[in-house]
């Protein structure tokens, strides 16, 4: 099959690509997430049964993760290609930490919660330490 490009109208390419570059820039503007494109990104019912203590620590997490990820999305920036890669590479991840944010602080404000305070003069539980088994319980004799 032979393809004929016609040359007769270099008007009509000129006008394509406009309305191509009006199209993209209208585009463009709905690429920043807002608080209702963020609905798909997160389980609306996954922080309903977290109590407070819960809630907590998730929220601080997921700061933690979108500070993170920010950090690289700001680093890859400065290269060359990098805010394709920041794209492909970070960005879906962090709409859906900054959807999980936005539910883990609805659900926080629903259940009427308030940051803990540690206690002064007590100092924070240490991590639990792991169970020995003593030699003659796990099964195996020692001659």
């Amino acid at each position: 099959m032979i393809v004929r490009v016609s040359q007769g109208h270099p008007q009509r390419g000129a006008v394509v690509a406009l309305a191509l570059l009006v199209l993209g820039l209208t585009l463009a503007g709905c690429a920043d997430m807002n608080d209702t494109m963020l609905a798909g990104f997160a389980d609306p019912a996954q922080f309903e049964l977290y109590d407070c203590k819960q809630l907590e620590g998730q929220r601080k997490s997921l700061a933690s993760r979108a500070a993170e990820l920010e950090g690289l999305m700001a680093k890859a920036n400065t290269g060359v290609a990098g805010p394709v890669v920041a794209e492909l590479a970070y960005r879906n991840e962090y709409i859906s930490v900054r959807a999980q944010t936005r539910l883990a602080n609805q659900a926080w404000e629903r259940n009427k919660c308030h940051p803990s305070t540690p206690t002064p003069g007590v100092p924070p539980a240490p991590p639990p330490a792991a169970k020995s088994v003593p030699p003659s319980a796990s099964g195996s004799a020692v001659y």
